[in-house]
């Protein structure tokens, strides 16, 4: 007797596609290895603060992949407490008129108090939060580095929500899409190209300042966490060359591990959202996101997670009234009385608010310092804002063309993508001896020639910001000015620097906060024993954070403050104006 087996080909094809194919084979131990590490590196923080002075850093580079390993994760931990921190602050200062006054001006200051200025004051409040354990150190040290990476990119979200292009928002509106609706389906989309440079920038940049994170020295407490920052620093210390080239080159693997496995797929990613109707041919491309997409298990897996932000993103919850976008805020005559009306009574709040703070800075500054030392602090204000403007200035008329020409080119973008985040993850300690060494031997004047310092690490934020621009800007706009045949001068002053206008004042802005943050350790460098300040504000800080003056670290950071709000609000914030007015992609 013969029997035949008959199969149900749905059922069968259903059984298939929950096998794993060849490329989970692939993807799979990438992320079981991630997982394991991020698991090694967390356990560690639960560990007893005794256990930092039990195991030293040490200058054997066979400790080096741990330490990266460590340094690597808090730069993360900080990224994504620096992405929540966008999301939610930019909104509030892009949406809310009253929110803007306040937050605004403190962002503006945030960015440029020095990192150094914020370890002096929550070091303590870190460690008394976890007694004993290193986890209070880790969320110190993870702070730092946020204060580091959260303004620009907090910028950068705050003018693309404020330039979205009027016709999308109508386009929106047609829809009946509801306030969250229109922030997820609209405004993050609009924003990512940009948000993704820069969130670049800032893993990039928290390198600066990693060093003075993971070694902190305030008063007589000293707490050296291991991580390459740590290693960098003791390597400094004791003029060991040979530990300096290990911690670059541990440097150079780490960047391009996140480059590979981190930026390359977002930027990948965030192209969709490019807004144009003609897509470019030479799109960029990244070679995990494709073996993600080509798997068979993980994608199932991930499929879910994305169902539920997707229907998240569905959600017809609406934003409260002060969180409306402005132009859906026009009212009657008596509605908009008592708008003005309650803007007067926000205005005088914010104002006694920031004159009750004030009295109480002056009256702490008032039991250390001295009406001379005002003064004192007010000339050297004057000088660093001399030298940070004119860096910015020269930084610009070299990065906006190259910025454009990078990001025009997706392909070259790709391969100048990993240099530029090397380039900016330089941390300029580095270059510390050979400053010094020069300077020493040829007798060189420190005010001048620490000066360039200042920028190595933040003229970054300049061209990130210009490639965002660049890359952001419509296929379709530059096709009709070649059918226009707008060329050279006319090219750049008609089409391509009106587009990238407001992320180069997004980038100027940060590069200037960012100059301002790093004189502090620019102005005031040290190689082994020898010691060379300029005169300035930030060797001033410098100074009295080593001395533990905390009344005259204080009164630095305020009158430091004080110049960037101000110049802010006389240079920056009218060419804002003027970019979301004028220059918006409609």
């Amino acid at each position: 007797m013969n029997f035949k087996l008959h199969t149900n080909p749905t059922l069968a094809a259903s059984a298939t596609r929950m096998l794993p194919n060849r490329w989970d084979f692939v993807a799979f131990p990438l992320i079981f290895c991630a997982i394991a590490m991020a698991a090694s590196g967390l356990h560690q923080t639960w560990a007893p603060m005794s256990t930092l002075h039990d195991h030293s850093v040490s200058l054997d580079p066979a400790n080096l992949p741990e330490y990266a390993l460590r340094t690597t994760l808090r730069m993360l931990a900080a990224m994504a407490a620096s992405l929540v921190f966008t999301l939610v602050y930019g909104t509030l200062a892009a949406k809310s008129r009253r929110a803007e006054k306040v937050l605004v001006p403190i962002l503006d200051i945030l960015q440029s108090v020095p990192v150094l200025g914020y370890i002096s004051f929550t070091v303590t409040f870190f460690l008394a939060l976890f007694p004993g354990r290193v986890l209070g150190a880790e969320l110190a040290t993870i702070f730092a580095i946020f204060t580091s990476q959260a303004w620009n990119m907090t910028f950068s979200f705050y003018q693309s929500l404020r330039t979205v292009p009027r016709d999308l928002t109508e386009v929106s509106r047609g829809f009946h899409l509801t306030g969250w609706q229109r922030f997820w389906k609209l405004e993050v989309p609009f924003s990512m190209p940009g948000l993704v440079w820069n969130m670049m920038m800032s893993m990039s940049g928290g390198w600066f300042f990693v060093v003075a994170s993971e070694a902190i020295t305030v008063g007589n407490n000293t707490i050296v966490l291991p991580g390459v920052g740590a290693y960098l620093a003791q390597a400094i210390g004791q003029k060991n060359l040979a530990a300096v080239g290990w911690a670059i080159l541990a440097m150079t693997v780490v960047i391009l591990v996140y480059d590979q496995f981190l930026f390359r797929p977002l930027v990948a990613w965030s192209d969709k959202f490019r807004m144009e109707t003609t897509r470019s041919s030479d799109a960029p491309q990244s070679w995990l996101l494709d073996l993600i997409r080509s798997t068979r298990l993980v994608h199932r897996m991930l499929l879910p997670a994305g169902v539920l932000l997707a229907n998240a993103a569905r959600w017809p919850l609406r934003m409260p009234p002060p969180l409306m976008p402005r132009p859906a805020m026009a009212a009657n005559g008596a509605r908009r009385d008592a708008k003005k009306l309650g803007d007067a009574v926000w205005s005088v709040l914010v104002f006694a608010a920031a004159l009750y703070a004030l009295f109480r800075v002056v009256s702490y500054v008032r039991t250390g310092v001295t009406a001379s030392d005002v003064g004192h602090v007010f000339v050297l204000g004057a000088i660093t804002l001399l030298r940070v403007f004119s860096l910015i200035v020269l930084s610009s008329l070299i990065w906006v063309p190259l910025g454009v020409l990078i990001g025009l080119r997706p392909k070259l973008a790709e391969k100048i993508q990993p240099l530029a985040q090397f380039l900016a993850a330089f941390p300029a300690n580095l270059l510390f001896p050979v400053f010094v060494i020069v300077i020493v031997r040829w007798q060189l004047n420190p005010d001048v020639w620490l000066s360039p310092l200042l920028v190595l690490g933040t003229q970054w934020y300049i061209l990130f910001n210009v490639i965002a621009g660049a890359s952001a800007y419509p296929n379709d706009y530059r096709e009709a000015a070649a059918n226009f045949h707008i060329r050279g001068w006319q090219w750049w002053r008609r089409v391509m620097l009106p587009g990238i206008f407001p992320y180069f004042i997004t980038g100027a802005i940060t590069a200037s906060g960012g100059a301002w943050n790093a004189s502090i350790v620019a102005e005031a460098v040290q190689w082994g024993d020898t010691k060379l300040a300029a005169h300035g504000l930030g060797a001033y800080i410098a100074q009295t954070t080593a001395d533990g003056d905390f009344p005259k670290i204080v009164l630095g950071i305020a009158v430091m403050s004080l110049y960037v709000t101000l110049f802010n609000r006389a240079l920056w914030r009218p060419l804002y104006a003027y970019a979301e007015s004028r220059l918006r992609l409609d």
